[in-house]
């Protein structure tokens, strides 16, 4: 048992982060997210898209709470903020206001933008690094193509981070197109959405295989993400025993065949 680490440009990060897309109420999320952190989770996604910024200024809430060293922070631009270098650097400004930061760790295009090309809104987008905003950039929803082309367009940069819909109920895309690519490049997944809104503790095959581990579908959900090497789940919670469970996903693994089982699904 115990936290599990994944490797985010040269940063230690803990192999499950959490998420805060549509968190219903902040102060039992603040609660909850402090036990997190207080208990080895160390990294969090927001975007200024989230709650039109009130993610970000409850991000803020938890910096001030830990302290700026123990938090790894990642937040999402939106793609009409990329057609140009001044736009970019205006939003990145105004969500590190928010969160009450000089900079963030990991900055990522929250889409594709598809009136400018690929190699245009990474080239503008890669100003936030240039002027110490972010310490590394990446993209999210991005396939296999369009990921290509951004590492093709970055100059200095690199493209650290994928992070795309990815859970144990909706994988086919990653795992036949995206998983081995991104490995091979040394590029992590980011896996929003990894519990289906709760999807996942209703699955006949994933709970018979949680009640043989003595874990619960959820923790069984997230350890066969984290399961491969390259891949960091970021679930939303609320409540300190989610919090908990989320913890109790790392640090141990199922067969080979419980894994294939899964992977069936």
């Amino acid at each position: 048992m115990g936290i599990e680490w994944r490797y985010i440009g040269g940063d230690k990060v803990s192999a499950v982060g959490l998420g805060t897309w549509a968190i219903r109420d902040y102060d039992a999320a603040f609660k909850a997210y402090l036990y997190a952190f207080n208990n080895g989770i160390n990294n969090i996604d927001t975007a200024e898209m989230y709650d039109s910024g009130g993610a970000e200024v409850f991000v803020g809430r938890l910096v001030k709470a830990v302290g700026r060293d123990n938090i790894f922070i990642t937040t999402k631009m939106l793609p009409e903020r990329l057609i140009d270098k001044d736009l970019v650097l205006k939003a990145a400004r105004a969500a590190l206001k928010r969160i009450g930061v000089s900079y963030v760790d990991l900055y990522l295009i929250h889409w594709p933008n598809p009136s400018l090309s690929i190699e245009e809104q990474v080239r503008n987008f890669e100003v936030v690094a240039k002027e110490g905003l972010t310490r590394y950039i990446g993209v999210s929803n991005f396939n296999r193509r369009e990921l290509e082309e951004a590492q093709q367009a970055v100059t200095r940069e690199k493209i650290v981070v994928d992070q795309v819909h990815y859970s144990v109920l909706h994988k086919r895309e990653v795992e036949e197109e995206l998983l081995a690519y991104c490995k091979a490049n040394n590029i992590v997944i980011q896996a929003y959405t990894p519990l289906e809104r709760g999807a996942v503790a209703r699955h006949p095959i994933i709970q018979r295989i949680a009640e043989k581990y003595g874990k619960t579908p959820v923790q069984v959900a997230l350890n066969y993400l984290i399961s491969q090497d390259n891949v960091v789940p970021i679930p939303k919670a609320e409540r300190v025993e989610h919090v908990k469970e989320i913890i109790g996903s790392m640090g141990w693994r199922m067969s080979i065949e419980d894994l294939n089982e899964l992977k069936r699904i």
